[in-house]
């Protein structure tokens, strides 16, 4: 690794702190940033030069909600996070993980992360090397693999409850005390030996492979209350909890309230908008604001554009996968299934079919308005009505069903359709803006490393930049200042993570140099990189000259230098 002096001359500095732009040299050496001074004012004999040359300057990207705890085993440049700009990454969200683990139960906590998080089980059937029983065995087991980025966990309910009360847990029947107990002594041991909090899930839409809840979804207060107490014993540690968008306010709030009230623990929960309660949103706030005027700690976690499943032939799910025409070619290799589809006979068929199943009632349907064909070099986040499946159809009079399968035969069989499942009840991002201007939410959800065959988000810190600061042509953009801090400083705090996010002396020497008028990030595509040869969507990014972790150069214009500083963290860091 080169450790040397290193300079960054004539950079243009966004720092982290939310402070206004200014031109300054930034000077770091063994991994911690000795000086920030004017532009012309470091001193740079016997040093590594870089001239920024006007270039975008940031601290690195402190991603808090990914699902790397399969990959981290395995991929030392964790991407897509790792062409991203990232050089934090928080896994062991939303109560699903790989530890604690019993060998019993390797393979259904394996259908359990497949099912909530869609990633392909063949992959971690061949890529996991379980060298862990414990927590704590999981944590040196990370320990000794090198990578791109510095990377954090939580612990589990899911792995947890299975492998204290076994089939029960599972099964999610109530804890009895001598669960509670266990359970809240494993979390204990797991925050003193390094993990960054306790994840859980309560919402219907998180199921194993085998379509049963996440263990944890009805958990009752007392066990809730007893694993916080372990947490703030600790000394550290966040409660990070997946909902079900709040549909019972009552009975979650008031568990919520009196859980964070007991114990001082900092909750983080998901907070999204469902498409049919579009203003929950607002209350989730009211709630929240409430909550901390009364002492609670209780934050968001926002994403920074809609959830948009990808759908297309090669994904998780795709418009034709009801349909009887479709199933009958479904299995064959994918240019037969796709010759298979362009037959007259049955293109006919899938045109006039409508399955009678909720999938097609609730992402096709009378869906097309918010169905949108990508073509060409980009995707638009923020489409119009107008380049809905709907709104060329009612412009051209085509079929949207013609229109559909068409494009999902275009490019080959390629073709792909944008759905926004989440965040865009108003046709726009509009709701989003507001939520990355409140107090008291932190930018997170990217989901990076899960969702692989559906959901293509980790690209999210690129797009903060590019959309909210540079190209949004539907609404008010953010400053430059203010994004950047929400993904750096803001995001670090929240685990307390102290040394980084923030480009000043005695930091950590986590650093992004950007082309920022390139920046950009190409559509996602289907590749099978992952072991076994599964299956993901894939998004890359262009416009990152350089990205340092820990003082090390580890992306040179978009590539890899081969260079793997990151670190595990155990626990919050000091400045």
């Amino acid at each position: 690794m080169n450790s040397r002096r290193t300079v960054i001359t004539n950079a243009r500095l966004v720092d982290g702190t939310g402070s206004p732009e200014r031109h300054a040299d930034i000077t770091f050496e063994d991994g911690i940033i000795t000086e920030v001074g004017t532009s012309g004012s470091a001193h740079c004999n016997g040093s590594r030069v870089i001239d920024a040359d006007g270039m975008l300057v940031t601290p690195g990207w402190v991603d808090v909600h990914t699902h790397y705890d399969a990959q981290a085993t395995w991929d030392p440049f964790l991407t897509p996070s790792g062409w991203h700009g990232v050089t934090t990454a928080v896994m062991g969200n939303c109560g699903v993980g790989f530890a604690p683990a019993a060998p019993e139960r390797h393979e259904w906590l394996i259908e359990l992360m497949e099912g909530v998080e869609d990633i392909p089980g063949s992959a971690m059937v061949e890529g996991i090397e379980w060298e862990w029983t414990s927590f704590p065995e999981y944590l040196d087991a990370l320990e000794r693999k090198p990578r791109v980025m510095d990377l954090g966990t939580q612990i589990g309910h899911g792995a947890l409850r299975a492998f204290v009360m076994g089939d029960r847990g599972a099964n999610n029947e109530d804890a009895n005390a001598d669960d509670i107990a266990q359970m809240a002594r494993i979390t204990h041991e797991a925050l003193r030996a390094g993990a960054l909090g306790f994840s859980t899930s309560r919402t219907a839409l998180h199921k194993s492979k085998n379509g049963e809840y996440v263990p944890g979804t009805s958990a009752q207060p007392d066990e809730l209350l007893g694993i916080a107490e372990a947490v703030a014993r600790a000394g550290h540690g966040i409660f990070q909890m997946a909902a079900e968008h709040w549909r019972r306010p009552d009975s979650e709030w008031q568990w919520m309230r009196d859980v964070a009230g007991k114990t001082g623990v900092r909750f983080s929960i998901n907070l999204n908008q469902p498409a049919d309660e579009p203003e929950l949103w607002r209350e989730t706030l009211s709630l929240m604001e409430a909550a901390q005027r009364d002492g609670m700690n209780i934050e968001a976690q926002v994403a920074g554009r809609s959830i948009g499943l990808i759908m297309c032939l090669q994904g998780t799910v795709n418009p034709l996968m009801m349909h009887s025409a479709y199933n009958e070619v479904a299995a064959l290799p994918f240019g037969a299934r796709v010759a298979a589809l362009r037959e007259a006979e049955r293109y006919a068929r899938l045109l006039v079919e409508r399955p009678a199943h909720r999938f097609y009632e609730q992402f096709v349907g009378d869906n097309f308005h918010i169905m949108f064909p990508i073509t060409g070099g980009n995707i638009n986040y923020e489409p119009t009505f107008d380049e809905s499946i709907a709104g060329i159809a009612q412009r051209t009079g085509a079929s949207p069903h013609a229109i559909m399968i068409d494009q999902l035969l275009s490019n080959d069989g390629q073709g792909m359709i944008y759905r926004p499942f989440l965040n865009y009840a108003y046709g726009d991002l509009s709701m989003t803006h507001e939520l990355l201007q409140h107090p008291l939410t932190r930018n997170g959800l990217s989901d990076a490393g899960a969702h692989c065959g559906v959901i293509c988000d980790g690209g999210m810190p690129t797009f903060l930049l590019t959309h909210w600061v540079r190209d949004r042509a539907r609404g008010p953009r953010l400053p430059l200042e203010q994004v950047v801090a929400r993904q750096t400083r803001k995001t670090a705090e929240l685990h307390g993570l102290l040394d980084r996010g923030v480009i000043a002396p005695g930091m950590r020497a986590d650093v992004n140099i950007i082309d920022f008028d390139r920046l950009s990030f190409e559509v996602p595509r289907v590749v099978h990189d992952l072991p076994a040869q599964g299956r993901r969507l894939a998004q890359r990014a262009s416009g990152y000259v350089a990205t340092f972790c820990a003082g090390v150069q580890t992306v040179d214009h978009d590539e890899f230098t081969g260079e793997l500083p990151g670190k595990l963290l155990r626990g919050p860091q000091h400045a």
